[in-house]
């Protein structure tokens, strides 16, 4: 399934994405409820998804975030992030730099280099700690796409990474939450950034340093995850600056893609 959250006029809820059989258009199926609380049915409604606007697909309480887990990357960042580790490398961003499909990146005024970088999300779907690696599957309620944005200057001179990801409109999310997949499809997914059309990151989840079963165990050992909480699993190799005016696109094989332009603030 592929669960939307989207607003159509003043209302904003969750649907179900379907294709039409016979015209191949893409329609919302409006459901109650929330699908984190299981307790969901289809009204009845639809509406063409041309029509509403589409939002984040959830509103986590926090967004965590495995850093250094593509040889390629690491290799890039070096002089920046230095080189890998044993264990995944964990950040944070708070829940105000979530932001949703076709939403605005807002260019901070305090950093001079702003860089997207394309992910494949995790989506939790129950509270959980010391989950070991055998039960992950049973903590995932799906996957989505995800650009973990970041003013490279700052991270470069703060040396740790809450002010370079955590701006407001830094975690752009969506454009829907993909289920049904499990662990051995999402890790072998493409992953692709363009910036005005122009491809810059090419990689596959299969490339990972920590696969999905231990980025979940390692991050439950210390850190209770809640539903609808948000993993980002890394970035391939092909990070870069991106200035106001462009359009960065990011695109998860089998789940879909993300746009969102660079503005500056008013």
């Amino acid at each position: 399934m592929r669960i939307a959250r989207f607003a159509a006029g003043d209302e904003v809820g969750f649907g179900l994405i379907d294709t039409d059989t016979d015209s191949g258009e893409e329609f919302v199926a409006r459901l109650t409820g929330h699908p984190l609380l299981g307790d969901i049915k289809l009204t009845g409604e639809r509406a063409k998804l041309s029509d509403v606007r589409l939002l984040s697909p959830v509103l986590p309480t926090k967004v965590v975030c495995i850093g250094k887990n593509y040889a390629d990357h690491v290799a890039e960042m070096k002089d920046i992030t230095g080189e890998s580790t044993d264990e995944p490398v964990v950040f944070l961003k708070p829940s105000t730099a979530v932001t949703g499909p076709n939403d605005p990146i807002f260019y901070p005024s305090a950093s001079e280099r702003v860089d997207f970088e394309g992910e494949l999300a995790i989506v939790i779907s129950r509270p959980c700690r010391e989950v070991p690696r055998e039960r992950a599957k049973d903590v995932i309620f799906g996957y989505t796409v995800a650009n973990d944005v970041t003013a490279r200057d700052l991270q470069k001179t703060d040396k740790q990474w809450t002010r370079a990801k955590g701006f407001d409109s830094f975690c752009p999310i969506g454009p829907w939450i993909t289920t049904g997949l499990s662990i051995e499809e999402a890790q072998d997914l493409a992953v692709t950034t363009t910036v005005d059309g122009q491809t810059r990151q090419e990689g596959r989840t299969s490339q990972f340093i920590h696969d999905i079963p231990g980025i979940i165990s390692h991050v439950t050992s210390f850190m209770t995850l809640l539903p609808g909480d948000v993993v980002l699993t890394g970035t391939p190799a092909g990070v870069g600056p991106v200035e106001v005016g462009q359009e960065v696109t990011v695109t998860v094989e089998r789940l879909g893609s993300i746009s969102n332009r660079v503005v500056t603030r008013d």
